[in-house]
């Protein structure tokens, strides 16, 4: 093992503990994870309260719904146009005399609440613009339940410098499966992590066969139900790339020993080896309140979080090496991991960029990774190592985004001549 600090997430530690009902912040409340939670804490009421929740702004009626279902004290909303339709869709579901909640609205609204009183955070944000939030979180000192893993990835350095031992709790069902599996043995006796990969809706085919996919098959994934950005990302197993960068800055593990393997079952959301020759798998059948429920519960366990396999029913569990030469972006990934300091978030802002383009038909599949690479190689070697600022990540950002619209556009052009 290395000789730096102890993990960001070590299950071992725990950080800010307490008994009876955890004060809860939920950000990114009416997205994928949002939702979920929030149905775990309707469900267990007497173990959680939560007192504010903030979203985007384009499901204004979800989000009052949850206010008053959940009695939150503040409501936050990323866009000041969203403020009309959100107190109205407010005063209905208020009844006369009832008092809704406080409204924060703008850019820096969910960081002003992931600073607010409360015992966790659960940043459920999706893109790097939850790297705020999140380091608004470690420095008022709330325990972090992290689905948010843009905000690592861009701001690894930031973020490390902030979080406390314990403080990080995962909730990617990956991350939060490393977590659970870790807790089984010492660190010094890990001897590698294996992250498995569903492999998409395009698992088994060349890169050849990936040129003319469309926008409707790559968000047809076979076993998550998730949002547009991150059903792409697990198309192009972007996501994946991501995941490696994210279980080594949060488990410490060095990147040759954090391997990926195709398991489209996705029973086994990943496993840790030790040094002894065991592996340990985490497994259950694929639902995010499970890992959710760690995040938010963790060191105790929330009954009937999630279902349960059927042990009396037959199943086949499948294992497959990952086809690199179809799918480049877990060794790019690799690359940026290693490169470090603003690195990541050209590889992360490039990547939406391009997503984003692919999804409006501005460019084809394989476009995508081929224009992050070239995005990539252009920025070079960072030059801010250990002296990450938050000034830097949004200049490479800026520049990874403007450089991938250029590019993606060129190819488009190119490709229509």
């Amino acid at each position: 093992m290395s000789d730096s600090p102890a993990p960001l997430a070590d299950p071992h530690l725990v950080f800010d503990a307490v008994e009876g009902r955890r004060d809860l912040v939920i950000l990114g409340s009416t997205g994928s994870i949002g939702t979920q939670a929030i149905d775990l804490v309707l469900r267990n009421p007497d173990r959680f309260r939560v007192t504010a929740l903030s979203a985007a702004g384009g499901r204004v009626a979800l989000l009052a719904e949850q206010a008053r279902r959940l009695r939150v004290r503040t409501v936050a909303v990323a866009s000041p146009d969203a403020v009309p339709a959100l107190r109205e869709a407010l005063r209905e579901e208020y009844g006369a005399g009832e008092q809704p909640p406080e409204i924060l609205a703008g850019p820096d609204a969910a960081t002003q609440l992931a600073g607010s009183d409360c015992h966790t955070v659960l940043n459920g944000i999706t893109g790097s613009i939850g790297l705020a939030p999140t380091l608004a979180a470690l420095k008022a000192g709330r325990t972090l339940a992290l689905a948010n893993k843009e905000s690592l990835i861009v701001g690894g350095p930031l973020v490390k410098a902030l979080a406390a031992p314990g403080q990080i709790i995962p909730v990617d069902s990956e991350h939060a499966a490393l977590f659970q599996a870790l807790a089984a043995g010492k660190r010094a006796d890990v001897r590698k992590l294996v992250v498995t990969a569903s492999g998409g809706p395009f698992r088994g085919r060349t890169r050849s066969e990936l040129a003319d996919v469309t926008r409707e098959q790559a968000l047809n994934h076979p076993t998550w139900a998730m949002g547009p950005v991150i059903t792409v990302n697990s198309a192009t197993l972007v996501n994946k790339g991501l995941e490696v960068i994210e279980a080594h800055l949060l488990y410490d593990i060095p990147f040759d020993r954090i391997e990926v393997v195709v398991h489209p079952q996705s029973y086994v959301h990943s496993m840790v080896e030790f040094t002894d020759g065991s592996t340990l798998a985490q497994a259950t059948p694929p639902d995010m309140r499970g890992p959710i429920a760690i995040g938010l519960g963790w060191p105790q366990r929330v009954p009937d979080a999630a279902p349960a396999f059927d042990w009396t029913k037959a199943s086949t569990w499948e294992f497959f090496p990952l086809d690199t030469e179809a799918f480049p972006s877990v060794g790019l990934a690799r690359h940026v991991g290693t490169l470090g300091g603003t690195a990541p978030a050209v590889f992360n802002a490039a990547n939406e960029e391009c997503v984003d383009a692919f999804l409006d038909g501005r460019l084809a599949f394989n476009g995508i990774m081929d224009t992050v690479t070239a995005v990539v190689e252009e920025h070079g070697t960072p030059e801010t190592g250990t002296s990450l600022t938050v000034a830097d990540v949004l200049e490479a950002e800026a520049w990874a985004r403007t450089r991938a619209r250029e590019l993606s556009a060129k190819a488009t052009a190119e490709a229509r001549a």
